[in-house]
């Protein structure tokens, strides 16, 4: 059981408010001196190393770096512009937008805040000028937001891959068309909603002639087609397998200079400001797995790993038991603690169940992947709901925005819903 007590106090320590790293790396320590002595971190130094040399991993900095680029070159407003000009004048046309901005944001960036923070500095100041309901209009962007959690190149998904020692291509293929089903849900609610309750995005009465609509249409292309062609290019050769995505992610970083260039906001100043951002984020993901990997050594040595299959293979339903049961603790702690917590501490178990139980990897790896991104929308600790409490106006409260981020949720739940019982829809076997 103390694994089992292990997990019980790293959750309270987090709870609390201590740092995620040293929490985990801390409660190892204590218990695997507890339990062992010094000798159970003989080992240690080795699995340090051999995160330090894994090919894999390296692409995280990269794929930071490039969405740090991409937002500093002030990608994000640009998009927003020039969507909303093209989309305003349908009801909830602006929340439309966002949505489209935010998925191109999540395929081009990659970072979720970045994204969260740039639609809610531009567009949420525009919807509430135009009357959007404030809970339409931020739960509309923090979900936006989120979308780089499940549209490649996604760091969750590189992360999974690690876990489940899955080529990273594969998940990003498979990843593809849970995501853009997403975007399509999230569509088709603004559109229904605002079409049975009219007061809640009115649409924007704009006035253009046809030459005028030429020019929106060329500038809105102008906007969209550069970050675009680097989409396609970077995901296209990690899927075709032309690049690994370490090789590809080096590329989407020199074509995210090369676009802040096209855009003349490239300069010196900003590349190393976006280094050393990318160091901060980067030394952050990398103290987390090092804690997480000592946590999960003690955990293993002391059985905790054993006592969590023989209560999963109990679980009435086997293979159905397992899933339900699995993405319901996973929801559960995504209110609580972050995603790279959950990938290395909670995903390593589940993992060897899930091959135990014959499951496809890649689609139980998608599953965890699309549940991983509720965490960011649930309350009292999601984080695009912090990101963006702290760029809205004084008048849109806490309590508009976790209010929301709740029908977000449940489309998000619908959609993990439907990948789970009918995975043949999205090229699952």
């Amino acid at each position: 059981m103390i694994g089992i007590v292990m997990f019980i106090v790293a959750l309270i320590l987090l709870l609390v408010g201590f740092p995620v790293a040293f929490t985990f790396g801390g409660v190892a320590v204590f218990f695997g001196l507890y339990a062992e002595g010094p000798a159970i971190f003989a080992m240690m130094p080795h699995r340090i190393w051999s995160i330090m040399n894994n090919t894999i991993l390296m692409a995280i900095p990269l794929f930071i770096f490039m969405g740090i680029i991409l937002q500093k070159s002030k990608l994000a407003e640009s998009l927003l512009e020039s969507m909303g000009s093209l989309f305003g004048e349908i009801r909830g046309g602006i929340a439309i937008s966002t949505v489209l901005v935010g998925a191109l944001l999540a395929a081009s960036t990659g970072v979720v805040g970045a994204s969260v923070v740039a639609m809610g500095v531009i567009s949420l100041p525009v919807m509430l000028k135009y009357n959007y309901n404030k809970q339409l209009a931020t739960g509309t962007i923090c979900a936006a937001g989120t979308l780089g959690q499940i549209i490649p190149p996604s760091i969750i998904l590189i992360i999974l891959g690690d876990v489940f020692q899955q080529p990273v291509g594969d998940l990003f293929r498979a990843a593809f068309w849970p995501g853009l089903t997403l975007v399509l849900v999230y569509v088709l609610y603004i559109l229904v909603v605002t079409f049975f309750n009219k007061d809640l995005a009115p649409p924007i009465r704009l006035h253009h002639n046809q030459q005028t609509r030429r020019k929106q249409i060329f500038v809105a292309l102008k906007a969209i087609l550069p970050p675009l062609i680097l989409i396609i290019v970077v995901l296209g050769s990690i899927i075709s397998g032309v690049a690994t995505p370490t090789e590809s992610s080096a590329v989407g970083g020199v074509g995210a200079i090369v676009l802040a260039a096209f855009y003349r906001r490239a300069s010196l100043c900003m590349v190393w400001d976006s280094a050393v951002e990318t160091v901060k984020v980067t030394a952050m993901v990398f103290a987390i797995l090092v804690g997480a990997t000592a946590f999960s050594m003690v955990f293993t040595y002391t059985g905790g790993d054993y006592l969590v299959e023989d209560l999963m293979m109990q679980l009435p339903g086997e293979k159905w038991g397992f899933i339900i049961f699995s993405m319901s603790a996973i929801m559960v702690l995504g209110f609580f603690i972050d995603f790279v917590e959950i990938a290395y501490i909670i995903v390593p178990i589940l993992a060897p169940i899930a091959y135990r139980l014959q499951i496809d990897p890649l689609w139980y790896a998608i599953l965890v992947a699309m549940n991983l991104q509720t965490s960011f929308l649930t309350p009292p600790f999601g984080f695009s709901l912090f990101y963006l409490k702290g760029v809205a106006p004084p008048e849109v409260r806490t309590t508009d925005i976790y209010r929301g981020a709740i029908p977000f949720i449940l489309l998000q739940m619908l959609v993990l819903g439907i990948l789970v019982l009918f995975p043949k829809l999205f090229g699952f076997s």
